[in-house]
């Protein structure tokens, strides 16, 4: 698969506050990056330093090959940039504005009727080029957003809180169209809200204090959300040397009554020997339910450990 973007040692310092603190990270071609952080982590100064519009005190970012200092350029035709307010003008129709946007882009006259089909087509506003933009839903804004981005077919696209302000049918159409996206291009999706990562992307980046604390793709971060503990209930009160006999359970913790909270080894479920245990000593099994991790629960517990020890 091919790289298209390539981020190196890359830091920014404001005086002697450093926001961004040797972050490296690469994109290939078909991903979707999920770039999460709370605020004044360095998450909107990496994406300014990523789009050409802040430079790096130190490092280097390519996008498709291109060094974004030293070839900007080129480095920024391969960049398709929607932010968080679309940047619309409510009083040109559909196929004005990208028309519009089209020229800014450099393309050629010949090919950008094309294009503007082009992008209407991938973001399901071929029935609408002829509306004007004041008159569209918010919905409806956020795709004419996403189709001047993706007009120049850019590499790298780059949406900033995509979903923002919108209803649920059409946050889901958004969702899909990001997936789209993803095909063709590399996108990264800056976003507050943690479902969308699990909806929408392949891979997913947290950062803190200005350092990446979490890269990994989806598929990991479902085996870290995958259940490692579970609730117990029982009629009777447990043995609790007994069950620490189970060879995959680490600890149990006491909740109150007769419940109790068991760890255990990830990838191992030892639920069969409790419930086993159980009926062998007349505990009485009344609850056994695996606990999962959520998104949030791993976000928290990335970014808010300093704050929880104080």
């Amino acid at each position: 698969m091919s790289v298209l973007i390539e981020v190196n040692n890359l830091s920014r310092h404001f005086g002697q506050h450093c926001a961004v603190d040797d972050v490296s990270f690469s994109l290939n071609k078909g991903e979707v990056l999920g770039f999460l952080g709370p605020n004044g982590a360095g998450k909107s100064t990496t994406m300014k330093m990523i789009c050409g519009t802040l430079a790096p005190s130190s490092g280097e970012i390519k996008i498709n090959g291109y060094d974004i200092v030293e070839q900007p350029r080129l480095a920024k035709a391969e960049l398709g940039f929607l932010p968080d307010t679309p940047p619309l003008y409510p009083e040109l129709t559909v196929n004005e504005y990208l028309q519009y946007c089209a020229k800014l882009h450099g393309l050629k006259a010949a090919a950008i009727t094309q294009a503007v089909t082009r992008g209407k087509e991938k973001c399901g506003l071929l029935d609408v080029g002829e509306r004007l933009i004041a008159n569209l839903s918010k919905g409806y804004q956020q795709r004419i957003g996403i189709a001047q981005a993706i007009l120049h077919n850019p590499s790298v696209i780059i949406l900033d809180e995509p979903t923002v302000g919108l209803d649920p049918i059409q946050i889901l159409e958004i969702r899909q169209l990001i997936r789209d996206l993803g095909k063709q291009h590399s996108v990264i999706l800056s976003t507050h809200i943690l479902p969308e990562v699990q909806q929408s992307c392949s891979r997913v980046q947290i950062i803190h204090h200005g350092k990446l604390v979490l890269s990994e793709d989806i598929v990991s971060l479902n085996n870290r959300m995958s259940s490692s503990s579970l609730l117990i209930k029982f009629n009777h009160a447990a043995d609790i040397e007994k069950l620490n006999v189970i060879n995959e359970i680490t600890e149990i913790s006491h909740l109150e009554g007769n419940r109790y909270r068991i760890q255990h080894e990830q990838h191992t479920n030892p639920a069969d020997a409790i419930a086993n245990m159980a009926v062998n000593e007349a505990w009485g099994l009344l609850e056994l339910t695996p606990e999962r991790h959520s998104m949030e629960q791993i976000f928290l517990s990335l970014t808010q450990s300093e704050l929880i020890d104080e």
